[in-house]
C-alpha cells in the first residue's frame, strides 16, 4: 500500500517537472503573451491589449537575447513583428522590406511614400532618411499604425532581419 502511495507520488512529481519543462520551452521559444504598450500601433492594437506572439514564424530565436541564432523566414510587408530596441521589446508593423523603393517629398510638409503608402516625417527624420532611396537588404522598415505619434525606424534607422524575434498573431 505505501508503495502504491509512493509511486503515485513520484509519477505527479513527475508529470508537474515534465509540464514545467514542456511550458518553459513553449514560452522561450515557441509562442508567449505580450500586453502592449502605448498608442503607437492604434487603432489595430489598443495600450493594455494582450496579443499572442510566435516566435519561430522567422527563426530561432536566442535565449534571452536579442537575435536569432537561426532564421528559416522572412518578414512580408504587413507583418507586425517584435524586435528588440535599446532593450525594450517594440512592436510595430512592417511596411516595407529590402530593396522596397522609399520616395521622399518636402512640398508642404515632409513625407514617406512607400508602394502606395504615404507617412508623415518630422524634418529631423527626414535628414535622417532622405539619403536612403530604398529599404537595404535583409531589414526591413517597420512604423507604427499610428504614424504621427510613433517612434520607429523613421527615428532609429532599419530593422535587421536577425533582430526581429517573432510575429504577434492574435489580438
Amino acid at each position: 500500500m505505501k508503495t502504491s502511495v509512493a509511486k503515485s507520488a513520484w509519477n505527479a512529481l513527475w508529470c508537474l517537472a515534465a509540464g514545467l519543462f514542456v511550458g518553459c520551452i513553449l514560452k522561450f521559444f515557441v509562442v508567449d503573451i505580450l500586453r502592449i504598450r502605448g498608442s503607437s500601433m492604434e487603432p489595430a492594437l489598443h495600450d493594455g491589449q494582450a496579443v499572442v506572439l510566435y516566435k519561430l514564424a522567422y527563426g530561432l530565436a536566442k535565449p534571452f537575447g536579442d537575435t536569432l541564432m537561426v532564421q528559416w523566414a522572412q518578414p512580408e510587408t504587413g507583418d507586425v513583428i517584435l524586435y528588440l530596441h535599446e532593450n525594450q521589446l517594440v512592436v510595430k508593423r512592417c511596411v516595407a522590406v529590402g530593396g522596397a523603393s522609399l520616395e521622399y517629398s518636402d512640398d508642404s510638409e515632409y513625407t514617406l511614400l512607400v508602394g502606395d503608402q504615404r507617412f508623415p516625417l518630422t524634418a529631423e527624420q527626414y535628414h535622417h532618411m532622405a539619403q536612403s532611396h530604398q529599404v537595404p537588404e535583409n531589414m526591413v522598415l517597420a512604423i507604427g499604425d499610428n504614424a504621427p505619434l510613433s517612434i520607429d525606424s523613421r527615428d532609429y534607422g532599419f530593422i535587421p532581419f536577425q533582430n526581429i524575434l517573432g510575429k504577434v498573431i492574435c489580438r
